[in-house]
């Protein structure tokens, strides 16, 4: 088997994560966040879409990590990102992180807002 070296070229991957806090890229940032292209930014949860929709034009889909357990999207926010363009995904945290990690080392256009676990 050959193994080879993951390379983030376009964008941050999440490094780890804990109670309450995600480290992505090195950094620790505490709450939710949002990873994104441009960077990291504070979240104000599924009432805050601007930011979200001001990243059309730089990602496809959004995972949205919903916290330690999958939650269901709220009507609203999930129709603010589709009025954007941008399809969303919803499960875990973790399972968010892992997924986001995978494509952005294939080079995809993708980002993360997420609930702490």
């Amino acid at each position: 088997m050959r193994l080879n070296e993951i390379r983030f070229t376009d964008g941050l991957p999440v490094d780890g994560y804990g109670p309450g806090f995600f480290r992505v890229g090195g950094a620790v940032h505490e709450g939710a966040i949002l990873v994104l292209p441009s960077g990291v930014v504070r979240w104000g949860g599924f009432d805050d879409c601007a930011a979200l929709a001001a990243a059309a034009d730089a990602v496809d889909v959004v995972f949205v990590g919903t916290g330690a357990e999958l939650a269901h999207l709220p009507k609203e926010f999930r129709a603010a990102l589709d009025a954007a363009g941008i399809g969303a995904e919803p499960m875990a945290s973790p399972a968010a992180c892992r997924t986001y990690n995978i494509l952005l080392s294939e080079g995809r256009r993708v980002g993360l807002a997420l609930i702490p676990v």
